[in-house]
């Protein structure tokens, strides 16, 4: 029986999985989807590596209501796929890291204390991803969980990007900008450090683009900045999110037209970015097919202000070498991407249009120095592997060792870590 990693990214409505069998402590991929709609309209979806469906199955109604039974529902859908494999941990992508919490740790009763108490920081994220620790308690007692957070990436930041301009008690008391989406920036920098090292090694700016979108500068493989900050709203709009706002506006919500702090947080989270400038929808392909201008409207807006953060990025580091483009917006809206790069050419940043609407890999033209100098790529994220890749090294797996075995002192040490 071979042994296997089991990583979830539990949503609000939905869990993500991949599950990764060890190869000469290596994880590679068996099969991955994702259980949607729990709450409502319950559909699960599984493939093996090679795209092949080994479970495709819908509930009515909303029977499936919370992630304990989700969790179980899938394990039953790919239970004969997995068989032959022995989950010997669990790894968990969790938004929320605090100013503590700065590498992957394993999950017990005072992590998981700890990441309650910053619910608040990411409340669309954060209580969701505890869920999925709880099912995946239940359902596999005893087995490791290996908590991965998104903010861990960014924790080396110098100070000055890091703190607000208020007085130092505030950022003692943990009020700074942490910045997210940091598996998958990591993931980028793993990749990039394997397949071209010198680029990797120069100044590039990491675009991840999807629902929850922002940026990242990272010089030689580490984070210098990004342009999320305290909690997920700030930086660029988003799907629902609004990004960058005067602290002002929302003073003056509260104070002049007497909105509650309940209603700014929903308004800001939920009702803000491309779906609330549209009225249309938060998904990039409803505003392109749209003949609304509104639609028009947000979509330029959302590329006028990722532009302006290329920019402020680049300047950050004194220049800049690539440009990478990631996530399902920054995957494959070519017509988005070619928007966003429009005007940066004072960067030595052009479009080749026949490589972006291919969505080849390099999709900048050829060029000499100083004209279309920085290379601009499309790549694909895997947060799922990068956990996995944190989980083998927390744990100090091996293909034929298991996280409880006597000697493992790296096993041994991560579990009370934090105890």
């Amino acid at each position: 029986m071979s042994k296997a990693i089991l990583v979830l990214n539990a949503g609000s409505s939905s869990i993500k999985f991949e599950l990764f069998r060890l190869v000469h402590g290596e994880p590679e991929p068996e099969l991955s989807g994702q259980m949607e709609g729990i709450g409502a309209a319950p559909h699960l979806l599984a493939r093996d590596s090679h795209r092949k469906v080994l479970a495709d199955r819908r509930w009515p109604g909303p029977d499936v209501s919370e992630h304990v039974k989700a969790l179980a529902l899938i394990m039953d859908g790919i239970g004969p796929a997995i068989a032959e494999h022995e989950i010997v941990a669990i790894g968990h992508r969790v938004v929320h890291g605090g100013p503590d919490l700065a590498e992957p740790v394993v999950v017990d009763a005072a992590v998981t204390e700890k990441l309650r108490a910053l619910a608040a920081l990411a409340p669309l994220h954060q209580p969701h991803n505890l869920a999925g620790i709880d099912a995946a308690t239940r359902r596999f007692p005893g087995v490791p969980q290996v908590a991965c957070f998104d903010t861990a990436f960014h924790r080396h930041h110098p100070w000055e990007a890091d703190t607000f301009a208020l007085p130092p008690e505030f950022y003692a008391r943990g009020i700074r900008r942490y910045g997210f989406h940091g598996l998958s920036y990591e993931y980028i920098a793993h990749s990039l450090a394997e397949t071209d090292p010198d680029l990797a090694a120069g100044r590039v700016v990491v675009a991840h683009l999807g629902n929850g979108s922002s940026l990242c500068a990272m010089r030689g493989g580490r984070s210098l900045d990004s342009t999320m900050g305290f909690t997920a709203l700030d930086g660029v709009p988003m799907g629902t999110r609004c990004g960058q706002i005067d602290p002002g506006v929302l003073l003056h919500l509260m104070q002049e037209e007497g909105m509650s702090a309940g209603a700014v947080s929903a308004l800001l989270y939920g009702n803000s970015g491309l779906r609330g400038m549209s009225g249309v929808s938060q998904d990039v392909r409803a505003l392109s097919a749209s003949d609304r201008p509104e639609a028009a409207a947000a979509l330029r807006y959302y590329a006028y202000r990722v532009r302006r953060e290329i920019g402020a990025l680049a300047a950050a580091m004194g220049g800049l070498d690539a440009l990478v483009f990631t996530a399902g917006i920054g995957e494959n809206a070519r017509d988005l991407r070619g928007e966003i790069c429009a005007g940066l050419e004072f960067l030595g940043i052009r479009i080749d249009a026949a490589r972006n609407e291919a969505n080849a890999p390099v999709i900048s033209a050829d060029g000499t120095p100083g004209d279309a100098s920085v290379r601009v790529l499309v790549r694909p994220t895997d947060e799922e592997g990068m956990i996995a890749r944190h989980v083998i090294a927390t744990l100090g797996l091996q293909a034929d060792a298991s996280p409880g075995d006597p000697g493992n002192a790296k096993s041994q040490k991560a579990g009370t870590a934090l105890g």
